[in-house]
């Protein structure tokens, strides 16, 4: 299928990458970008026929589908155009700012019969999947507990315009915990209702990154948030996102059950390790990885989508999985500044099995 890519800033590197080489379903076709020299540059690296301007890429007949990576203001006004336009539409977490905006882009989508997708598909890689087959196999039981920590002390000491990091819909709970509850809602499911508080540890961050060495940015959004998400299934996991924390030892995820625990990899990258403790074993022991996909494979969760078109049948990185984690992370700020439990409206959907005995780049139903 023809792609066509808004946005060639900082993560739209290993997009490209993946998309022109490693996925074989997968065909950039167009790129587009406010800053002339970015779209030059991601077109000459990576063989691109085309630069357009969005009005361009929206009218061009080529193409089929739209990866929106520009910053999280622009995720729904641009992905609104393009559902308008009759495109499947693909877009960087968060899937919106607000959950209600979210709704209305997955609605659109629906009453167009176009396909909708959101990252992170980090979920898809080796690591989440394995974690996933050992709960679904029952090798520790009923999940009854778990918990997360996304703890680090900000990007403005690497980012080249770390600016919106701290802007609304940025934060570490925007920006990072898309990862975190998109591997808990794939390995347990629904989250039936969140308990949180959030708070501003600093109300001015200063770039010490080039090239705006120096620069200060006000800070418009919550920087440390600790969440309590009770599951449908019955388990319930505190989940802590941070930008204040300067050094810790905590755990990315860990899940306790019944007959043993989990330890689950860092969800923002496809790999391992994965290490499980039981009851016949109480150490914990590495388990070998069921996929091929376990370097960075950004781009998996468009190429399954692009397989879910061909066979009619809901994507897994879907706007559906997508919106219920927006209405998570949107709940805990609420419940935060209204001090009480917030029940969810939304539920995931059922993820298709997929066969992970393939090759580097291919895609497969089970």
């Amino acid at each position: 299928m023809k792609i066509g890519i808004i946005g060639c800033g900082n993560i739209s590197g290993i997009y490209l990458k993946n998309l022109s080489t490693l996925f074989k379903n997968t065909e950039i076709y167009a790129v587009s970008d406010l800053d002339p020299t970015k779209a030059e540059n991601a077109k000459n690296t990576y063989n691109i026929p085309h630069i357009m301007t969005v009005d361009e890429m929206l009218e061009c007949r080529e193409i089929e589908l739209i990866l929106n990576i520009t910053t999280p203001p622009f995720h729904y006004s641009i992905c609104k155009q393009i559902l308008l336009a009759n495109k499947h539409a693909y877009v960087e977490k968060p899937l919106s700012l607000t959950y209600a905006q979210g709704k209305e882009l997955i609605e659109l989508a629906e009453q167009k019969g176009l396909y909708f997708g959101c990252a992170p598909d980090t979920f898809l890689g080796a690591g989440i999947q394995t974690c996933k087959k050992l709960i679904d196999e029952g090798r520790i039981g009923n999940v009854i507990g778990g918990e997360g920590f996304m703890m680090c002390r900000g990007h403005e000491s690497w980012h080249p315009a770390p600016e919106f990091y701290y802007d609304v819909g940025g934060g570490p709970l925007f920006d990072m915990g898309p990862y975190y509850l998109t591997a808990l809602v794939t390995l347990l499911g629904k989250v039936k209702s969140v308990f949180a508080y959030a708070s501003k540890s600093f109300t001015e961050r200063t770039i010490t990154s080039a090239p705006k060495y120096g620069t200060k940015i006000p800070v418009k959004v919550d920087t440390h948030i600790v969440g309590l998400l009770k599951f449908e299934c019955g388990a319930t996991i505190t989940l802590t996102t941070s930008f204040d924390v300067l050094k810790h030892t905590m755990p990315n995820i860990e899940l306790y059950g019944t007959e043993g625990s989990l330890l689950v990899p860092d969800p923002n990258t496809f790999g391992g390790p994965v290490k499980i403790s039981t009851v016949a074993n109480k150490e914990f022991t590495d388990v070998k990885l069921i996929s091929p996909y376990s370097a960075n494979s950004r781009g998996i969760g468009l190429s399954e989508t692009i397989v879910a078109i061909g066979e009619n049948r809901l994507n897994n990185a879907s706007g559906k999985l997508a919106l219920h984690v927006l209405e998570i992370m949107e709940s805990f700020i609420t419940s935060s500044n209204e001090h009480r439990e917030i029940t969810l409206e939304s539920s995931p959907p059922v993820l298709c099995e997929l066969d992970w005995s393939v090759n580097l780049g291919e895609i497969k139903t089970k």
